[in-house]
């Protein structure tokens, strides 16, 4: 499935890139931008790649009038949103589009598999559908061509759309997917089980929808967590109104004398404010996109001059426990294993180029931010100390791949130049096969 390729006399495209841009909402940004730019314009293809949120448009008259939107825009904490406008090839997206006689057989195909009842589309293991199979229509939801297609027909044809079922689609990754939020906005049931998602974190593209049940299971991501509460409260987190979850409800229902009370799930994070709440994930956001991709070294700028940073395994490298958290056991200042005080202030990392540098030899990893739950501590005009749990895995590793657990307790400071450093960081890491009583698990240093 090849769409026609590009005429000579065919438009000239242009890439529209904002800096910084997945830290904002599809919907404010987009209206952010048009209502300062001169010239009306429909994105096309909008999505997030690393950091950045970019699009493409087919007019020469809006690039122009894009890039001179740029700084012009100021966020809610007055940050200034930069875009870049550049030329480019014609997207995948417009040159795989289906040719109009297979968009009214993929049509016929959908409303088939539509219950008009109960508002509700199935489209599992759709790439085997017969009318496409007959047509030659190679459907491999997967595709963004296609999953584009899809989202297309959805919009047009069942905008009132409320159960979608994606099972058995081999989907590893949700980018195509994102565009169902404004495509069908009262969608509450969503199934993409037996579907090949590797992280919670590809559920972050979808995370506007209003879901009530989720189904999940058997993706991988689903051996990620070490426990149901864990699964659960992410993504509660991603899904506040969620009722449940690959097919069990969310809420226990006991008796209580003569009535019934219902016991919620932990929800997870709490920030205090909807503006602390954006602070701590753009910092966080970027800390960690540095720290798993980039040179750690350029997290120097981050710390304070005479930062602390202080390490804690549940575990001596002598234990036997096998693997590259033998790196960290080395460093560890486990409170409960090590008596001296000696030792303990040794262990500490002072100023920011010993920490960085500290950092710096850990094995690589990747974290999933869709796991980390937040609980902020202490909030002062010029001070935050909070709390962020969450899963990563290490990656380039040369042992047997694992996932791990991980505490990490952030005091930061504003400069006077309004920027954050943190004064101090204590990191807790538990591999998450490795069982231990909490009564080992003790850390300790705060140093104001």
């Amino acid at each position: 499935m090849v769409g026609e390729e590009q005429k000579e006399d065919s438009p000239q495209w242009f890439k529209v890139a904002i800096t910084d841009g997945r830290k904002y909402k599809k919907p404010w940004l987009l209206s952010s931008i048009q209502s300062h730019c001169s010239v009306p314009f429909t994105p096309i293809d909008f999505h997030y790649v690393g950091l950045r949120a970019q699009f493409f448009i087919s007019d020469a008259s809006i690039a122009s009038a894009l890039k001179d939107v740029s700084d012009k825009i100021l966020d809610d904490n007055s940050q200034k949103i930069s875009i870049v406008v550049s030329p480019t090839i014609v997207p995948n997206c417009e040159r795989n589009k289906l040719k109009p006689e297979k968009m009214e057989q993929l049509k016929v195909a959908m409303k088939k598999r539509y219950l008009a009842s109960h508002q509700a589309l199935d489209l599992q293991s759709f790439r085997f559908d017969p009318i496409l199979v007959d047509h030659g229509i190679d459907m491999i939801l997967n595709r963004k061509s296609c999953m584009d297609a899809a989202l297309t027909i959805i919009e047009e044809d069942f905008p009132e759309l409320l159960s979608l079922n994606l099972r058995n689609n081999k989907l590893y990754r949700l980018d195509s997917l994102s565009n169902i939020v404004e495509m069908a906005p009262k969608l509450q049931i969503l199934n993409l089980s037996k579907n090949e998602l590797k992280s919670a974190w590809e559920l972050d593209k979808i995370k506007g929808l209003n879901l009530k049940e989720l189904w999940l299971k058997g993706n991988p991501l689903c051996r990620n967590y070490s426990n149901n509460s864990t699964y659960v409260s992410t993504l509660l987190e991603l899904f506040p109104k969620l009722t449940r979850l690959d097919g069990l409800e969310l809420f226990s229902t006991l008796s209580c004398g003569n009535g019934k009370k219902k016991l919620p799930v932990c929800k997870g994070s709490v920030y205090g404010s909807d503006t602390l709440k954006s602070l701590i994930w753009q910092f966080l956001t970027e800390y960690y996109y540095i720290y798993d991709h980039g040179d750690r070294h350029v997290l120097l700028n981050t710390y304070h001059d005479n930062a602390c940073f202080s390490l804690t395994v549940p575990f001596n490298s002598d234990d036997g426990v096998l693997g590259s958290l033998n790196l960290y056991s080395k460093s560890s200042r486990n409170m409960i294993k090590i008596k001296d005080s000696v030792p303990r202030t040794q262990l500490l990392k002072y100023t920011k180029t010993e920490i960085v540098d500290f950092l710096s030899a850990l094995p690589k990893t990747q974290h999933d931010l869709s796991s980390f739950v937040v609980d902020t501590c202490v909030q002062t005009e010029n001070m935050f100390y909070f709390s962020v749990n969450g899963q990563f895995k290490e990656v380039e590793t040369s042992y047997l791949p694992h996932n791990c657990d991980f505490t990490r307790i952030f005091i930061l400071n504003r400069t006077s130049n309004s920027s954050l450093c943190i004064v101090n960081d204590q990191l807790f890491v538990k591999d998450i096969r490795f069982d231990e009583p909490k009564t080992d698990l003790l850390i300790g240093h705060i140093i104001l």
